[in-house]
């Protein structure tokens, strides 16, 4: 049994991974802040049912508070971290760098500290696919150039890349940085793409694209990010990036067509331009995961969209 702390526990992604380690007979604590970029009251819901494990404790605090970082792994005493908290979003971090900056980067250097400070040296760094930006070489690959972000918020999940190379190089750390692919699944937050077209096409109340239908996104389903996040935790050393993502691409107009298949409802679509920081495709190339970490997605987007609905009694 390990003891596994996770940052943003209680999140889309926390929350379903917490529940995949405690079903495997972990322990996992972990630490949320409750933000209200989307209802608080979603994630203590969620919070509600982890609590039902016996192995499972949270705590309320922000990742940036260093001296709550330091009791909490002097009581808690946690082989791994998993940091997934962060600032979401490429959209609001335009409106909001220096908020982003602040959550993101200097949030991960607290944590980086405090662990350094508890002896703890192994963790898992969540990144993101924005960080490739408008890379022209598809699909992306860890060793791509990514010195080009095109958002404050792909900036600062680079800068928290570095961040941790800096720490393993100093400090001798085990880290591997995740490269993430638009994550979905049942729970997913509530202003997110996929969510969002489900709830409205359900109700009957237009969907908002934006550009011409055309930009292509690799989604990834959160059951296959999980198992991929497990097994990195099994083989935890040196220091790694890794992209998660489902190999495979489709572009927003069919994703929208998907959904509607799987809902059995049509879309009202009202068109809007391109905004700022947006990318044109995300696409992964996942040779490196498969070969070192056995990682082998199991949901293709049409697979994946009708678990999700049915689970949130939607179809």
């Amino acid at each position: 049994m390990k003891h596994i702390f996770i940052t943003g526990v209680a999140g889309f992604i926390g929350s379903n991974l917490a529940r995949t380690f405690l079903k495997q007979g972990h322990r996992v604590s972990g630490i949320d802040n409750f933000d209200t970029f989307y209802d608080p009251q979603i994630k203590r819901k969620v919070v509600k049912k982890l609590s039902a494990f016996e192995n499972f404790a949270i705590h309320e605090g922000d990742i940036r508070d260093r001296a709550a970082l330091d009791r909490i792994f002097a009581e808690e005493k946690p082989a791994v971290v998993i940091h997934l908290a962060a600032r979401a979003g490429v959209r609001p971090s335009i409106e909001q760098p220096e908020l982003y900056y602040d959550v993101n980067v200097t949030g991960t250097l607290v944590l980086l500290e405090a662990m350094r400070a508890a002896g703890i040296r192994d963790m898992l760094f969540a990144s993101s696919s924005s960080v490739y930006g408008n890379n022209k070489k598809v699909p992306f690959s860890e060793s791509d150039p990514v010195d080009n972000p095109i958002s404050p918020y792909a900036a600062t999940k680079k800068a928290g890349e570095l961040l941790c190379y800096t720490y393993h190089h100093l400090y001798a750390f085990n880290i591997f940085c995740l490269r993430f692919f638009t994550v979905y699944g049942p729970g997913q937050r509530p202003e997110m793409a996929i969510q969002q077209f489900g709830r409205k096409i359900s109700e009957g109340t237009p969907i908002t694209l934006f550009g011409d239908g055309t930009t292509r996104r690799d989604y990834t389903f959160v059951d296959d990010i999980t198992a991929g996040i497990v097994a990195c935790t099994e083989r935890l050393k040196g220091y790694e990036i890794f992209n998660l993502g489902n190999n495979d691409t489709i572009s927003l107009i069919d994703l929208v067509r998907n959904i509607e298949e799987t809902l059995g409802k049509k879309a009202i679509i009202e068109w809007k331009p391109m905004q700022p920081g947006d990318v044109e495709i995300t696409y992964a190339d996942i040779a490196k995961a498969r070969t070192m970490l056995g990682f082998d997605p199991a949901y293709p987007v049409r697979k994946g969209l009708l678990r999700m609905f049915q689970e949130q009694g939607m179809c």
